[in-house]
């Protein structure tokens, strides 16, 4: 703590004295330097009084101020990727300053934490992607709208459902049990991420994300490597996304923007099933084929097949689309706001599946004087989401359609919903139509994020900053089942009366964040930035959940009314983190850069030994292009070196868990209390340590950019639930046991084709990611996933394989001779058991990335997006039901089973159709398949209207615009998407599809227009 004290009292009487330097016969200039293009401010720029050694660097909000001697009046303003001013100083002491780019990208300003920069000043790896990459995109979250835009970035959506679950993951996977997201944060303060509701869908979540407005934001920054994201320590481990929303500008006049979209929604594609009569001609060909007279199971043509039900028509549907919003932006020197409304309204393409949001935001900035500067932010959203069960729940609406015989209808003879106690309804066990109109699931939930912020110059050029922000999220589930559904009706336990449940939480997170800053320029080569910081997070969860059952009427359909509440608790729950932190950013003549950050954080999660942790990173980079031999490279604009090594951490797991646990427990027919887990003191978060190189480049005036990284990540002291022997009394306890790496290699793109009235562009990003579990504290292999004939299960963590590998029998194909199923002895003992399993595949891609191509023409503008993925592989869960070798006739079959082996010499790789025969189905390879897909993911052309007619009818601008989302897909999967996954955000049992929902393919027309 001395050494620490004496550090920190270094720094600030550097600060001090370098302060003091200025004082004499001066004069105190202060002023925001801003952007030419869009009035953004601009920090890192030079501020020299011309003719002296004086000089400021401007702050992360573009400020300055600067002590001018009397004797002196020119300013120099200079950046290497801004146009060079000199401005005379006049007696004036405010003075602002508007810069136009010199090169272009380089003086974007990209927020790098605590505090921003320009891009040209970066020394870690980091993307950026700015708004108008998704603004016109039909997207629900901001979190939709970065599949395919940045390198090292795969975001993957779940399933086709509206406000639905969202993976992302930033250079691959790190846990194996903690939580594998990045930490989101908006305006500075880290939000609630992943699923709201506490009621499961079969296996899909809900997304935080969809309460926030995608069109309030600005840009989005994901922050790669240790020298970027170590300054939020120990929960940047899986990578920081940074979201920045929209705000006014300095002089810009208040506009204002209103904005509609209208469009439909449609599956992308249907599975491929077998109508009646195909049906019923391979369930005779089992039956006869395992000696059984079809006949008997009452399996008549003419008969059977007089019905023919497309249960999946049934249940879905063209779902409309609609979205309207209101945005008023404006500023001055003094004062900038951002106001919006918005309201979101999109059906799901599964009948009673919808998605409601309504939304508003304010953004307020306010210079008081040269010295003090304040403002907030504030966003209020509540949201509707009216929910259906599906995926691998076995009463699912989507799941139902897919199995489902075509032989029956959804309707009786007077057109009513079939529904239990019909002689029709116990056939097929329920009706997924019913299923899907008569439950209620609703998710309503309410988020209020908002900060207020102050800021004050307490010497030159150090400021003093603290901000206080909540994150509040409230949800609450409201379902009912009637009798005339499954799980009210016939599941087993409910009793046939109905079934209620009602849960209510809270989740709020209260941030208090402090810093303080200081940059000096010295002999107008030595360029000091640095901040020292202190944040305390404080978060509650609340949360009840009551279940009844046994209802008088399906007319009294809460709690209130239920004849038994069998089931309730309730919870609540504290946790915190407190946390040091800093960055020193140092560069010479803006050709040699440095950083060093550090963050030093204590989590309630862990016990009083292991509660605090330290996490440095530092990097450097070199601006080749500076060096004097390389003037003769004159096409060469910019051409950086990068490296950085640090240390990041995951501390999210859960709270408490070091703690040893009691539970109610019973022992001889008598209740009591008994030890539920084991205490462990030393349990603490996961650490990563990072090593990154990368290289910039920009050729012809920013006509050709890319940047390429490589990186090596190993993850150790995994958070992981150890097995212990059960003689203990327990199954396992929370420790750090294992170690993970990631290793890969990114690239990005962009060129400027043709700009001569006609403009071309292309942005391409390629990312290769290698993860491996390298060790675990077992010899014993940790099997994940699905219980699976044949196998013990379908995924496995095994050292040396990486997360999402696939287990099970080795598929070899099909005897010609008999249709039987041929699988690898691997142990050779003459048997296929569950002792011949081994590695099957995985779900990991070797690439992946996106490519966007934009054109334009006098007002007219064209954008292609393409979204690939390359050599990873998808369970296909779903036809171990569809083309189940006749194992079962209760289900309906894929156009695949019409493939199978029907006699001698057939060669195939569909076994032969057998009832009850199970060897044919049993898990395998023959269910793994290539997930590799190419994704004409969006197309929008759009016409930005001729101001000199929209300014007739006293319109600044107007724009109209048509696009299209999900439009083509190649690949060899069989299944209907091989982008989604069963289990929403699961890592080791990643790349399944049971059943689940194919994604929507949109189609809207929008209209803006700016008063």
């Amino acid at each position: 703590m001395r050494k620490r004290f004496t550090l920190l009292s270094c720094w600030l009487i550097l600060i001090l004295l370098s302060g003091s330097l200025a004082f004499g016969q001066t004069r105190r200039v202060t002023g925001r330097v801003t952007a030419t293009q869009d009035g953004s401010t601009l920090p890192g720029v030079n501020v020299v009084v011309k003719g002296t050694t004086i000089g400021v660097s401007t702050d992360s909000d573009g400020n300055y101020s600067i002590n001018v001697p009397d004797d002196k009046n020119i300013l120099t303003f200079s950046s290497i990727a801004l146009i060079s001013q000199d401005i005379p100083v006049n007696k004036r002491s405010v003075i602002n300053v508007k810069m136009a780019e010199a090169v272009n990208e380089l003086a974007q300003v990209v927020v790098t934490g605590y505090n921003s920069v320009q891009k040209k000043d970066i020394t870690g790896s980091m993307v950026s992607v700015t708004s108008d990459k998704f603004k016109e995109l039909p997207v629900t979250s901001f979190d939709q709208a970065l599949q395919g835009q940045a390198a090292g970035v795969l975001v993957t959506q779940s399933s086709g459902t509206p406000g639905g679950g969202i993976s992302v993951r930033v250079r691959g996977s790190t846990s194996i049990s903690a939580s594998n997201r990045p930490l989101f944060i908006v305006d500075g303060v880290p939000v609630e991420d992943g699923g709201l509701s506490s009621v499961g869908t079969g296996g899909q979540n809900d997304n935080a994300f969809a309460l926030l407005n995608p069109n309030d934001i600005e840009s989005i920054q994901i922050l790669k490597d240790a020298s970027a994201k170590a300054i939020y320590g120990s929960r940047a481990a899986n990578g920081v996304v940074l979201i920045t929303t929209k705000r006014g500008k300095n002089n810009e006049k208040t506009t204002i923007t209103a904005e509609v979209q209208r469009g439909m929604t449609e599956i992308i594609r249907k599975p491929r099933l077998l109508n009646s009569t195909e049906l019923l001609d391979l369930q005779r060909e089992a039956l006869v084929n395992a000696g059984q007279d079809p006949d008997k199971f009452g399996l008549i043509k003419g008969v059977t097949d007089a019905i023919n039900t497309d249960w999946v028509d049934a249940v879905t549907r063209r779902g409309l689309y609609q979205q309207y919003q209101v945005s008023a932006t404006g500023g001055n020197e003094r004062t900038r706001f951002y106001l919006s409304g918005n309201y979101r309204d999109e059906q799901g393409v599964l009948i009673a599946n919808s998605f409601q949001r309504m939304s508003g935001t304010l953004n307020l900035d306010h210079k008081a004087n040269s010295k003090l500067s304040f403002g907030t932010n504030l966003t209020l959203a509540r949201a509707m989401n009216k929910r259906v069960l599906g995926d691998n729940s076995l009463n699912g609406v989507y799941s139902g359609a897919v199995n489902s015989l075509p032989f029956f209808s959804p309707y009786n003879e007077l057109g009513q919903l079939l529904v239990p106690g019909d002689p029709n309804y116990s056939q097929r066990n329920y009706n997924p139509v019913g299923e899907a109109l008569f439950p209620r699931q609703n998710v309503i939930s309410v988020k209020v994020l908002g900060g207020i912020y102050a800021e004050y110059e307490l010497l030159d050029n150090l400021r003093f900053r603290s901000k206080a922000s909540i994150d509040y999220n409230s949800v609450i589930d409201d379902d009912y089942f009637p009798t005339t559904t499954w799980a009210g009706g016939i599941s087993e336990g409910v009793g046939g009366q109905g079934l209620g449940v009602y849960t209510a939480s809270v989740a709020a997170t209260f941030i208090n964040t402090n810093t303080l800053t200081y940059s000096a320029l010295f002999n107008e080569k030595h360029r000091l930035n640095v901040m020292l910081g202190h944040e305390l997070i404080n978060r509650t969860d609340r949360s009840s959940f009551v279940q009844g059952r046994l209802f008088t009427s399906d007319d009294f359909t809460y709690i209130s009314s239920a004849g038994v509440v069998d089931q309730g608790s309730s919870s609540l729950a504290n946790s915190g983190l407190l946390s040091f932190f800093g960055e020193a950013r140092y560069d010479f003549k803006e050709r040699y850069l440095f950083t060093l950050t550090s963050r030093y954080d204590g989590s309630s999660r862990f016990g009083r030994e292991r509660r605090f942790g330290f996490f440095p990173s530092a990097s450097a980079a070199w601006r080749i292009s500076s060096e004097e031999f390389m003037k003769n490279f004159r096409d060469l604009s910019d051409l950086k070196l990068r490296a950085s090594f640090g240390y990041t951490g995951n501390e999210r797991i859960g709270n408490f868990q070091f703690l040893g646990t009691w539970g109610a427990t019973t022992y001889s027919g008598s209740s009591g209390l008994g030890p539920s887990s084991v205490a462990n003191p030393l349990l603490q978060w996961e650490r990563t340590r990072e090593a990154n190189v990368g290289l910039d480049a920009s050729f012809f005036n920013g006509r050709l950019t890319f940047s390429v990284d490589a990186y090596s990540n190993l993850t150790d002291k995994l958070l992981f639930a150890q097995p212990i022997p059960l003689t203990t009394g327990f199954g396992a306890v929370q420790g750090n046991i294992g170690k993970v790496s990631n290793k890969g290699a990114e690239l990005s793109f962009s060129t400027i084709n043709m700009d001569k009235g006609f403009r071309w562009s292309t942005d391409l990003n390629l990312s290769h990611n290698v993860n491996k579990v390298v060790e675990l504290d077992t010899p014993e292999p940790l099997y994940r996933g699905y219980e699976a004939s044949g196998a013990t299960s379908t995924n496995i963590i095994l050292p040396g394989q990486p997360l999402g590998t696939f287990w099970g029998l080795k598929f070899l194909g099909v005897d010609p001779a008999t249709g039987d199923a041929i699988y690898e002895d691997k142990n050779q003992d003459g048997r296929i058991t569950p002792d011949d399993a081994q590695v099957i595949g995985n779900a990991q891609a070797k690439l992946f990335g996106g490519m966007t191509n934009r054109l334009s023409w006098k007002g007219f503008d064209l954008s292609v997006f393409f979204q690939f993925s390359y050599g990873n592989k998808v369970l296909n869960l779903t036809k171990t039901s569809t083309v189940n070798t006749g194992a079962s006739l209760d289900f309906n079959q894929s156009k695949d089973a019409l493939k199978r082996w029907q006699k001698p010499g057939d060669i195939t790789s569909i076994p032969r159709y057998e009832f009850e025969n199970t060897y044919n189905n049993y898990h395998s390879s023959r269910f793994v398949e290539d997930g590799s897909y190419l994704r004409l993911k969006n197309v929008t052309f759009g016409y930005n209207v001729n101001k000199k007619w929209v300014n007739r009818i006293k319109v600044t601008s107007a724009r109209v615009y048509v696009s299209a989302t999900n439009i083509w897909t190649l690949t060899q999967y069989s299944g209907s998407d091989p982008e989604v996954s069963t289990l929403d955000g699961s890592t080791s049992a990643q790349g399944i599809e049971l059943n689940t929902l194919p994604q929507v393919k949109t189609g809207m027309v929008g209209l803006s227009v700016t008063f």
